[in-house]
């Protein structure tokens, strides 16, 4: 590293006078930034928005099914919702969660740059963004999409169907806002780490971002070439995926999957790279199998390109296709599985303290695992059988995207929260809202999957009168939940003028974004960084002093 000079102590520290938050001002100062850090929180208020758009979707849904019949609304209204649930949530919430905020704001710092290698695609990306979610809003106003989030055809392609058009063109639109984003992090990583900053000195998040950012460069386009041809089958009639017109529908449904299976890695990997970072800084000690858990995230995303059958061993496939794909699919748990053994290993008798970060950390490792075990069970072909279509497949992917995703961009952005604003957050509300999160998340979700066992099919809104007791528990669960989420967006926001300085390394932490004042610089360093250090090196930080931190000019 370069320079190192004394600063105030934590307990006293003030705001810096100068920091991207107040270098320009005005709207237009943002809207036309080139600054990844400045990006980075209008994608925090962009998805934020859609996050509570989606999530008023699902309140509605669960409500719908408090009773067995469809007293709340019409059975298409019902199928309207929860599609248009699944498209927000997934396409413009998940999917850009962590990489498009936490991502963009910390990756150039945790290498050493001053930005992201082309701050003018950084900023175009967010507008492509922005275009999608427009789209797809359109849609949902102007009547709904009754297909599914998975646009499954020849439902997508049939001429009386809903705005599948204007959605599509959404989905398509905000695609390439995440091949622009992963893009721009291939190129960072490559090009633009400091001197010193080697590949195994890098962070494990950006590990886990390089890996997932490969995922959304080859993964995206063969969504985008299935949705126009969805759109042109509507628009033309060309026959590719309607058996009506000679097409095939299991063409379609290659074409989807061999994206949206990688999709769910490129949602969970950055959680994971967020994960390793919490849990190292507050167990104090360096990620046990560093190399390990950096090569599982590779590992998982060539995985990833590898199972996508397994959503499909119901529709005709080859039985000796659907052996190899199950294999696969028990196969890719394993690098997963390196991940939550190497953490439990680095909190082996580790300095633990429990700061609202950790707890959402521990969120995660539980609920994913649940997740990731029952998804070993549908990679089985007899018990895929039973469950497919139904509520087991629906609690599944929530333990997977809602419990390990969101519990870990909830971790992230408590725990980089000081960094990025300067300011604290209250300690003893924060900690109630995981916990909140936590007993509301299972509550919810863990009931779907005994009803889904038992037989009740996703996707409609009756059902038979003996799966109501659970349908009211996960419905008070998901109440439980909404709560959870409301907390933290109220005391954030209150943090911003009220909330405690938090000085640059409230955590004490080891990484380079933590070693620079809060919030930082427009250009992040003043000098370029010479790094010296092994990654989540405490011993280093240890032999600084009580109130010397490592800082730059």
């Amino acid at each position: 590293m370069s320079t190192i000079v004394s600063l105030p102590d934590q307990s006293t520290a003030t705001m810096p006078k100068r920091s991207y938050l107040n270098a320009e001002y005005g709207l237009k100062s943002w809207l036309l930034t080139g600054d990844h850090k400045r990006i980075a929180i209008l994608y925090l208020i962009s998805i934020t928005f859609f996050f509570f758009i989606g999530g008023a979707m699902a309140g509605l849904i669960r409500l719908e099914l408090l009773t067995p019949q469809t007293d709340l609304m019409a059975a298409d209204t019902y199928n309207k919702l929860f599609t248009m649930h699944g498209i927000v949530m997934i396409f413009l919430f998940l999917v850009p969660s962590v990489p498009a905020t936490i991502g963009n704001f910390l990756i150039p710092i945790m290498v050493g740059a001053k930005d992201l290698a082309f701050p003018k695609i950084n900023l175009l990306s967010w507008y492509l963004y922005l275009a999608g979610g427009i789209f797809t809003l359109a849609a949902l106003i102007s009547g709904g999409v009754d297909t599914g989030w998975t646009f499954t055809t020849p439902l997508s392609t049939h001429y009386l169907n809903t705005h599948v058009i204007t959605a599509g063109l959404g989905i398509f639109v905000a695609g390439f806002s995440s091949i622009f984003t992963g893009l721009n992090f291939i190129v960072t990583i490559h090009r633009m780490r400091a001197p010193g900053m080697t590949w195994f000195r890098l962070p494990l998040f950006v590990w886990s971002h390089y890996a997932a950012s490969v995922l959304m460069v080859l993964g995206t386009p063969v969504l985008a070439i299935a949705l126009v041809l969805v759109i042109l089958e509507r628009t033309i009639g060309i026959g590719v995926f309607d058996p009506a017109k000679g097409g095939d529908p299991l063409l379609f449904q290659h074409l989807f999957w061999f994206y949206s299976h990688p999709a769910v890695y490129i949602m969970i990997l950055p959680g994971m790279g967020v994960i390793s970072e919490v849990i190292s800084t507050f167990s104090r000690k360096r990620v046990f199998g560093y190399t390990a858990v950096a090569f599982s995230s590779v590992a998982i995303a060539v995985f990833g390109f590898f199972v996508w059958e397994h959503h499909m061993f119901i529709m005709g496939v080859s039985n000796y296709s659907a052996l190899v794909f199950s294999l696969l699919t028990m196969l890719v748990a394993v690098p997963s599985a390196i991940k939550i053994f190497n953490w439990a290993a680095t909190l082996y008798k580790g300095s633990i303290t429990f700061e609202t970060p950790m707890l959402y950390a521990f969120g995660f490792m539980g609920l994913f695992t649940i997740g990731g075990l029952t998804g070993v069970f549908l990679g089985s072909l007899g018990m895929d059988i039973h469950l497919t279509e139904t509520y087991f497949i629906v609690a599944h992917f929530h333990f997977v995207m809602v419990g390990g995703m969101l519990m870990a961009f909830l971790s992230g952005v408590h725990f980089w929260w000081p960094k990025m604003t300067g300011r604290m957050y209250p300690e003893g509300l924060s900690k109630l809202a995981a916990l909140t999160t936590f007993i509301g998340f299972n509550l919810t979700f863990f009931p779907q999957f005994i009803v889904g066992y038992l037989g009740m099919p996703r996707r409609y809104a009756a059902y038979p009168p003996e799966f109501q007791v659970l349908n009211v528990l996960s419905t008070a669960g998901a109440t439980v939940l909404g709560v959870g989420y409301l907390l933290p967006m109220l005391y954030l926001t209150w943090s911003l003028k009220y909330g405690k300085i938090a000085g640059p390394n409230p955590w004490q932490a080891t990484g380079l974004e933590w070693q620079i004042q809060s919030p930082p610089l427009t250009e992040n360093f003043i000098e370029t960084p010479v790094i010296d250090y092994e990654a989540y090196d405490y011993e280093w930080l240890a032999n600084k002093t009580k109130n010397e931190v490592q800082t730059v000019g």
